[in-house]
């Protein structure tokens, strides 16, 4: 425990920690896109969250659930940073106790992915140093979640929507503030003392034609049990991980990411650039490609 950390208290309101070998980091921006985009926190009362400010990106960490709630990051197309080193150690952050955050007991030995929430590329940008520095704070637990170790088309899209973005939604400033994280939901299965969530989301924003403007996005990995029932058994057995299915990803309303997660997500749901519609199977709009992002309002 960091000595001077306030006490443990229930409720909304998050507080900022930190610690020695993490001074000097600013996280993540509100003002970055010369709009405010402010840190998504939770709407209802009597959650706790810890805010945990790295370079250019700030995690929102829930520590009943030993994971974020929300990330936040600040990303500058125009000074990213391509070379970087290629391996890296996941850490601990050490301004939190161990059991307040997932660590290596819960990836060790199994068919768990680390999933990046802010992806190592994103906040890669500025001067070397503090590029460097950006890239090595994503490796930490906190800015991680468990995910199903399979690689499918839907994956694909998911893990290049910010470089996609960059290139077709950002221009000429070429900025996004992205916010990820999992679906913290109370049915997520349990395993080795967490829960494993199921969804995963995102909101970009950025400006079009000097407005706000987002678009959100939907990661499922929650198990097919008809094309996935031999999977779903074996996560019977006791021991091993839960069951997972195939990645599948959905651009979706703004406001449907905020109704999942319970999260504040400010100006965003009236920036949407995604048409509601009411139809069930229309609301949610799977994506075989980035081709099939809309991003502009019809």
């Amino acid at each position: 425990m960091i000595p001077s950390e306030p006490p443990r208290t229930a409720g909304a309101v998050a507080r900022t920690v930190s610690g020695q070998s993490m001074a000097g980091r600013a996280g993540y921006d509100e003002h970055f896109l010369g709009v405010p985009v402010p840190l998504p926190v939770p709407a209802g009362p009597a959650v706790e969250t810890v805010v945990l400010p790295y370079t250019h990106f700030t995690v929102v960490l829930r520590p009943d659930r030993r994971m974020a709630a929300a990330t936040a990051v600040c990303i500058d197309g125009g000074r990213l940073l391509e070379q970087v080193p290629q391996e890296r150690d996941w850490q601990l952050d050490p301004r939190l106790d161990g059991d307040r955050q997932t660590g290596e007991e819960v990836y060790r030995n199994n068919s768990l992915d680390k999933g990046h929430l802010v992806p190592r590329p994103a906040p890669v940008w500025g001067e070397a140093e503090e590029a460097y520095e950006a890239d090595a704070d994503t490796f930490h637990y906190t800015n991680a979640a468990p995910q199903a170790d399979v690689c499918n088309p839907s994956r694909q899209v998911w893990q290049g929507l910010e470089s996609y973005l960059l290139g077709h939604a950002a221009r000429p400033g070429r900025k996004l503030a992205v916010l990820t994280g999992p679906v913290l939901h109370d049915s997520d299965p349990p395993y080795r003392g967490i829960q494993v969530p199921l969804r995963f989301w995102k909101v970009a924003a950025f400006l079009r034609d000097g407005s706000l403007a987002a678009t959100a996005y939907v990661l499922d990995q929650s198990p097919d049990l008809v094309w996935d029932a031999e999977r779903a058994l074996a996560g019977a057995t006791p021991g091993a991980p839960p069951p997972l299915g195939a990645f599948r990803t959905f651009q979706v309303p703004v406001t449907d990411v905020a109704e999942l997660t319970s999260l504040n997500l400010g100006p965003l749901p009236a920036a949407d650039l995604m048409p509601v519609v009411r139809a069930p199977e229309e609301r949610w709009k799977r994506l075989a490609s980035h081709e099939d992002i809309v991003l502009r309002r019809r």
